[in-house]
């Protein structure tokens, strides 16, 4: 097992706490809630979807739920089994695949498959610059068809000053991060390269995806302190509230800690290749 899947299944523990924490809760809340606006015309019937590195089956569990066929792709071996089991819990384990690979590497089955949706969610912080972002986009695009929908999160960079000003109280951090493209993963334990949604989409119209919706995944939670709070179910839910009101607001989802570009593939974009 390479020394990146060891790293991401030696944190299972940490990774389930941080989704079941309210503010993990809200990812996936959010994420879904935003891509369901798009899946509306592309299938009379179940649809394809492609989770790319899609780790223990988060967004997967959700979609297979709502009846649609699933393949998550993971490099970690901990976390497929970890979807497989959520799968069987939820009762979809007919409607959800695993498959072991690199999003780069991807079996030649995966990339012809013609997929109605692709998720790349929380990959693009962990691909170490922009060459290796160029890839992991790339990669996400290929196996999409024509007029399938493509669904890119990642951290945004812009919250990073907030959080360092506003949570940690260290308006010197706050300066600093301003010009800086790197930050601490905690959950994981490695480097993270922060991207702009803006610097995202103009790759993503390059790949044939152009005019994608913005959308901001916790606008306003990461900016309450009191953590506490958030788990008061009668707070949550008014934050949840919150949180769908605002994530397709201009003046919100530039700041917003996480971005979710979701586009559409083009007819006649040609084949994807990366640089």
């Amino acid at each position: 097992m390479s020394g990146t899947a060891q790293r991401f299944d030696s944190s299972m523990a940490a990774w389930r706490q941080w989704q079941q924490a309210p503010w993990g809760r809200l990812r996936f809340t959010l994420a879904e809630a935003n891509l369901l606006r798009h899946l509306d015309g592309l299938g009379d019937g179940p649809l394809r979807i492609l989770d790319l590195a899609g780790g223990d089956g988060g967004d997967a569990v959700r979609l297979a739920a709502r009846g649609h066929r699933v393949t998550v792709v993971d490099l970690a071996p901990g976390m497929l089994a970890a979807a497989e089991e959520r799968a069987a819990a939820a009762g979809v384990a007919d409607r959800v695949t695993c498959v072991r690979a690199r999003v780069e590497e991807l079996p030649r089955e995966i990339v012809s498959g013609g997929w109605d949706a692709v998720l790349c969610h929380n990959l693009l912080q962990y691909a170490q610059g922009p060459d290796a972002a160029q890839e992991v986009l790339a990669a996400a695009v290929a196996p999409l068809r024509e007029g399938g929908v493509l669904s890119v999160m990642a951290v945004n960079r812009h919250s990073a000053p907030l959080v360092a000003a506003v949570r940690e109280l260290d308006p010197a951090a706050a300066l600093a991060a301003l010009d800086r493209d790197r930050a601490d993963g905690r959950t994981f334990g490695t480097t993270m390269t922060l991207y702009t949604a803006g610097e995202i989409a103009s790759r993503l119209e390059g790949l044939g995806c152009p005019g994608a919706a913005h959308y901001g995944i916790r606008s306003v939670s990461d900016y309450i302190t009191d953590d506490e709070r958030k788990h008061d179910p009668a707070f949550y839910a008014d934050l949840e509230r919150l949180e769908l009101a605002v994530t397709d607001r201009p003046a919100y989802r530039h700041t917003a800690r996480l971005f979710q570009l979701i586009a559409r593939r083009e007819p006649g974009a040609g084949p994807v290749r990366a640089g």
